[in-house]
């Protein structure tokens, strides 16, 4: 009998070591991996960081991912290479960032249309922007321009909406096709105005200005890197901007909630990583970058184009597509667009 409760005390004893081992081996993990993180964070970066941006060489967010990266570089002594992977609604972009390492060597160009657009108008996404991405910084946003043809008689929005109102169904818009942010906008306008303005989608921004330019279409809400300039040349009529305020670069120009209270919508481009990115190095990121968008030499750089920097934590970002998801969810029921 003592024999057996001896061998009985010592198998518990060995359970309990085994299970006191163990939890300490868990208690411990966190440490270790904290650790692993704080000795990543100190030699980060050690190879090339790949930037994926969303978009064709050679518009503003291209333009501004290959800024940043030449800036990150210098900072960090190691090439950052811009990598463009245009297509899909911004889908073939972010699905490749979602599924990398989460070691902070890929990051991507996370826009308003990827992260926003995409989960209210797509019914099936290979990503899923609240988890997973881990949000950096806002990098800017950029009001759009209510702009029309030069032949219009139309000065203000208050004209557009009387000329829109007298004839429903004679104006037309374009877009850069249905689900785009300029395709948004106008519903939104359209629903807060009242009135009935044609859709015209089109494939991409060159084709829909030489055609608003052209005649062929009456008006559009397009970014100012492509309506500014044509604006300046007197070949369309500026006749708002649509952000909250108006922009440094045309203080003269009203903004459409001063005719249509309630109505503000700015594009904006943020950076952004996989989810599961080690804390430090999410905070060496975001410190680089807010520091580099705080620079004078950026601000100059990208005023001209209507560009307004964001500095921003990660926390300010992941609420900001937490909180715009919603909002334009009902912009789209309220316009009856359908989830594709």
């Amino acid at each position: 009998m003592e024999k057996r409760l001896s061998r009985n005390t010592a198998a518990l004893n060995v359970r309990r070591r085994a299970a006191l081992g163990a939890a300490l081996a868990a208690a411990s993990l966190p440490v270790w991996q904290a650790a692993a993180a704080q000795e990543s964070a100190a030699s980060y970066p050690s190879k090339p960081i790949k930037i994926i941006s969303p978009h064709a060489a050679g518009g503003l967010g291209d333009t501004f991912a290959r800024y940043l990266g030449q800036q990150l570089s210098s900072a960090f002594g190691q090439p950052v290479i811009v990598e463009n992977r245009p297509g899909a609604s911004q889908t073939i972009a972010a699905d490749a960032v979602a599924k990398a390492p989460p070691d902070g060597y890929t990051l991507l160009i996370a826009t308003q249309s990827a992260m926003v657009f995409n989960p209210v108008l797509r019914k099936s996404l290979p990503y899923d922007s609240l988890k997973d991405f881990t949000p950096i910084s806002m990098l800017f946003d950029t009001p759009t321009y209510l702009v029309v043809n030069k032949a219009l008689p139309m000065r203000t929005v208050s004209d557009l909406i009387a000329a829109a109102k007298a004839s429903p169904g004679k104006y037309t818009y374009a877009s850069l096709g249905p689900g785009s942010s300029h395709h948004l906008l106008a519903e939104m306008f359209k629903k807060q105005a009242g009135v009935d303005i044609l859709h015209v989608p089109y494939k991409g921004s060159s084709n829909a200005s030489t055609d608003l330019i052209a005649g062929q279409v009456d008006m559009m809400f397009e970014g100012g890197a492509s309506s500014l300039p044509h604006v300046r040349a007197g070949k369309l009529t500026a006749l708002a901007s649509t952000g909250e305020k108006r922009t440094e670069i045309m203080p003269d120009l009203p903004t459409v909630s001063e005719t249509l209270p309630g109505f503000s919508a700015n594009v904006w481009f943020a950076l952004s990583g996989p989810a599961g990115m080690p804390a430090p190095i999410v905070e060496k990121l975001n410190r680089e970058v807010v520091r580099i968008l705080k620079e004078r030499a950026t601000h100059d750089k990208f005023v001209d184009i209507g560009v307004e920097l964001l500095p921003s934590t990660p926390q300010e970002m992941a609420e900001r597509i937490r909180t715009e998801i919603p909002q334009w969810r009902s912009v789209v029921m309220a316009a009856g667009i359908q989830a594709e």
